[in-house]
């Protein structure tokens, strides 16, 4: 299987640290780099979380790139009620190496990197703040990168922050703008609409256990405090893991389905944040997203417990539909 070239932009973040897990240890996919944005967590938190993950999976030759501290235009709001003060759910999770970043700015390295076309595509897990900044320093951006996938943004479904915003999208909204509007590549936008339907059960966790003791041990660790917060303010037993969609998506293009629209941001007022759906084609307006509206949890479930958890994607796939999940 030829490997497909990705670099990830992340706020990590519980929900990003299981994308991180699954994408680098995914035999489909070459991460060549990870670059960092305040979002979950003060970008400086961030960066060392994707240390810590690196280190876990015995990957710190992949170089990491620490960007934007704040939002473009409103004050910064981390994600730390919902993560934890350290993002990693409280859960004590600590780092070994002295592994350091590297010395250009998250934008500056994608802004040179796709300087010129490359056979490399853009995964998103945070707020498109180092986007929108190496999309200033360099137009073309969006057109040398194979695709670009944004976890964010909600069609039909409530917000996770406000009632109609999901949160990487409204900590900064005027990035999200800039990058819909100026990026020249269609934004395959993740929302809230499917990853909602991603929910790590109680079951699950339990069955992770039963195969992989020390993987699941790590996951129980730094996901207790996401299940307490989504218990509390969404009553699920269990916790959406939003952003292992995003990767899962760029790898299995049947997996959600959707429709192309146009795409704007709400960039004050109390829809600060909401990402606005011409789906009806009111403005008339060429498609610039394609928006996700459906998926298969039972596919998703299979494919990355099957890579996080080292085991047959066979013999998951008939576990799960022991499980009754879907």
């Amino acid at each position: 299987m030829k490997k497909r070239k990705i670099i990830i932009d992340c706020d990590p973040g519980i929900d990003d640290s299981l994308a991180l897990l699954y994408a680098i240890q995914h035999p489909g996919l070459e991460v060549a780099a990870l670059t960092v944005t305040a979002g979950n967590v003060p970008v400086e938190l961030g960066a060392d979380n994707a240390f810590k993950i690196l280190e876990r999976l015995n990957r710190l030759d992949i170089p990491v790139y620490a960007g934007a501290d704040r939002p473009l235009v409103r004050d910064f709001v981390s994600a730390q009620d919902t993560h934890g003060m350290d993002g990693l759910g409280d859960g004590s999770i600590k780092r070994r190496s002295a592994a350091t970043l590297q010395p250009e700015t998250a934008s500056d390295f994608l802004a040179a990197y796709f300087r010129e076309q490359q056979d490399t595509s853009l995964i998103a897990l945070g707020p498109l703040t180092n986007i929108a900044q190496a999309l200033r320093k360099n137009p073309l951006l969006g057109q040398h990168m194979e695709r670009f996938v944004s976890m964010g943004g909600s069609y039909k479904s409530h917000g996770n922050c406000s009632p109609v915003a999901e949160y990487n999208y409204w900590c900064d909204p005027h990035a999200a703008q800039e990058v819909y509007q100026k990026l020249g590549r269609k934004i395959e936008m993740i929302g809230l609409d499917v990853t909602r339907q991603i929910v790590l059960t109680p079951n699950l966790l339990e069955y992770m256990h039963f195969i992989q003791p020390e993987v699941a041990a790590f996951v129980r660790t730094i996901t207790r405090f996401y299940w307490d917060f989504h218990w509390k303010y969404e009553h699920i037993i269990g916790c959406v893991i939003n952003d292992p969609l995003a990767v899962a998506h760029f790898l299995h293009e049947d997996l959600c389905q959707g429709f192309d629209a146009f795409v704007d941001l709400a960039t004050e007022g109390p829809a600060l944040g909401q990402t606005v759906v011409d789906a009806y084609d009111f403005y008339h307006r060429p498609a610039n997203a394609f928006i996700a509206q459906e998926v298969s949890s039972q596919l998703f479930f299979q494919d990355f417990l099957a890579v996080i958890l080292e085991a047959p994607q066979e013999m998951i796939a008939q576990d799960l539909r022991t499980l009754q999940l879907g």
